[in-house]
């Protein structure tokens, strides 16, 4: 985003603050801010033409989403997979995409299933010429159509916040391989045959469940207990 578009965006009626934020999140996730490379409020600022305040705001909310990280006497940086963290969190979004997807199984209408269908179709169009970022872009978009439905609000929140720090995540270190992305793909047309037959929603959580496990097993060979 040059400083041109950044104003024209502002006219629109959106925040400064808006902007720094979508010109330093697709920064991060195309690869131009490498994992680990520091993030300066003052550069940025000059180079959208705003003052640093908006963009410090910015980096706080990409601090929050996990795609930046901020150190003590170092200020922002862009977030590395620290394996640990990265488990648990996926671990934890195991557990709570399974619920979710299962709860809004119950009432799931048929068109939400052909959109997550044509989802996974264009899935399936990626994998002869890999594309990272936008597998992990569209995989996000599957289940979340899957999940929309959770009448639950606070646990549909709560997947949705973890589906998002993950995705970026996946998208900025390019975390997700073709061959585990193909099983992916088989995976979630098990998952829709299974909604579809109206299967018990153990079964379709216990699904999610290992979908979300394998991938996270794919990447660290790590084997979860929850399986």
């Amino acid at each position: 985003m040059t400083a041109s578009q950044a104003q024209a965006e502002s006219k629109r009626g959106r925040s400064k603050a808006d902007l720094a934020y979508d010109y330093l999140r697709k920064q991060v996730l195309d690869g131009a801010l490498a994992p680990r490379q520091r993030v300066l409020a003052g550069p940025i600022a000059a180079h959208l033409e705003i003052s640093a305040v908006p963009v410090r705001e910015a980096i706080h909310r990409l601090a929050a989403e996990g795609l930046l990280q901020i150190e003590r006497n170092v200020g922002a940086r862009v977030a590395e997979l620290d394996e640990r963290a990265y488990r648990e969190g996926m671990e934890a979004l195991a557990v709570l995409d399974g619920s979710a997807t299962a709860l809004a199984a119950l009432a799931v209408g048929g068109a939400a299933l052909d959109r997550a269908e044509q989802i996974n179709e264009q899935l399936a169009g990626l994998l002869g010429d890999f594309d990272p970022a936008e597998y992990t872009r569209l995989n996000t978009k599957f289940h979340a159509v899957l999940h929309a439905g959770c009448p639950n609000a606070r646990l549909r929140e709560l997947v949705e916040a973890e589906w998002r720090k993950f995705s970026a995540l996946h998208a900025a270190e390019r975390a997700v391989d073709a061959e585990r992305a193909h099983a992916a793909v088989d995976e979630h047309r098990e998952l829709l045959r299974l909604i579809r037959d109206g299967a018990p929603a153990a079964r379709i959580e216990q699904a999610v469940r290992d979908h979300v496990l394998s991938s996270l097993h794919a990447r660290t060979g790590f084997v979860s207990q929850l399986r």
